[in-house]
């Protein structure tokens, strides 16, 4: 509000001062009613364009994991080899068990595994087979295959990965993959195994027989000595 407007409104009367100071508080209320309006307006749009990119990048990551998944199609095995016995000895029995999983999204075809770890001038097979073949494994399930082997000489042995090969799809490439190791391991003499591990019934046989003259020889003559002492003595007329 100017000085000419309030001079004029003073001449005027008091009354006309009051309306138009009235008048120009309405009209910058009004101004700065405008202002906020606009203000919230831009932060209306704000929120939209906000919520229209979140969206946009919601999308985008769904449509992405699709792409990822539809590139994963198709059997996927997990393979494992490993150790049934505590103790690998000389001469007895050892088995092997392998596991395969597969994992996929549909069947592995032509399935085979093979194991050339074990060379046979160090190991004979006594059942079961290092080569095995599977028409197919189907999704979410697994088979498994034991070998039961004899190791023929003592010794530290690396038990390495066995191969898997499959088709993934029908048409598709072979891939090839490969077992866990168990890693390298001693195999005991049967003559080491049989002093840590055996029962021993024999020794302590012959210990007993070793011990029996040394416990019974005492024993012996005490025995002759208190029944000479204890017999009564005859009496003289």
């Amino acid at each position: 509000m100017s000085w000419a407007e309030c001079r004029q409104g003073a001449l005027r009367g008091p009354h006309f001062l009051q309306l138009l100071l009235t008048t120009r508080h309405a009209n910058s209320s009004f101004k700065l009613l405008r202002m906020r309006d606009r203000s919230s307006f831009h932060y209306l749009r704000f929120e939209e364009q906000h919520c229209s990119m979140m969206k946009m990048l919601h999308v985008f990551l769904v449509l992405a994991l699709l792409g990822l998944g539809t590139g994963e199609e198709g059997a996927r095995l997990l393979a494992s080899k490993s150790l049934l016995n505590r103790y690998a000895v000389e001469g007895r029995d050892l088995t092997l068990q392998y596991n395969v999983y597969n994992v996929g999204s549909s069947a592995a075809l032509e399935v085979e595994l093979s194991d050339d770890s074990f060379p046979p001038e160090d190991f004979g097979i006594v059942s079961g087979m290092l080569n095995v073949k599977w028409d197919r494994i189907a999704p979410a399930s697994n088979v498994s295959h034991t070998v039961v082997l004899r190791p023929l000489k003592a010794g530290y042995f690396n038990f390495t990965s066995a191969s898997v090969s499959y088709l993934a799809q029908e048409g598709g490439q072979v891939v090839v993959g490969y077992t866990s190791a168990p890693g390298q391991g001693g195999i005991l003499a049967q003559r080491e195994f049989d002093r840590r591990f055996s029962p021993h019934y024999l020794d302590w046989a012959a210990f007993g027989v070793m011990t029996l003259p040394s416990i019974g020889i005492p024993l012996l003559l005490w025995y002759s000595s208190k029944r000479k002492y204890d017999s009564p003595k005859a009496k003289k007329n």
